[in-house]
């Protein structure tokens, strides 16, 4: 894995492997020097230019549209109601601080 040099920050990972919805999750990653790859629980995603997806898993090459999570919640590409998941560390700093939900700090969608 590259160096990172900068600050992780928390954001909203979507596949687009099976489709324009696919499962979800909010979670803490870091970026390379170049901000070019983001890099998240062991997986490298790489930059690309396309329709439904800005990013590639490097392993498998699978889509993904990667973004900053929005205050409203609404982070995905196309309209869905399948839930997204939350990681464990950072469920409380994405409700109180990108949500301003403080009384949802605890839930995992």
């Amino acid at each position: 894995m590259a160096k990172s040099s900068k600050t992780p920050r928390i954001m909203y990972m979507e596949s687009k492997a099976d489709g324009l919805n696919g499962p979800a999750r909010i979670g803490r990653v870091t970026f390379s020097k170049t901000g070019l790859s983001i890099y998240y629980k062991g997986k490298t995603f790489l930059r690309t230019r396309g329709f439904k997806a800005n990013y590639f898993d490097a392993e498998t090459h699978d889509e993904y549209w990667i973004s900053g999570p929005h205050r409203d919640g609404k982070d995905r590409l196309y309209v869905s109601n399948i839930p997204v998941e939350i990681d464990d560390d950072v469920r409380e700093e994405y409700w109180t601080e990108i949500r301003k939900k403080t009384e949802l700090k605890n839930r995992q969608t």
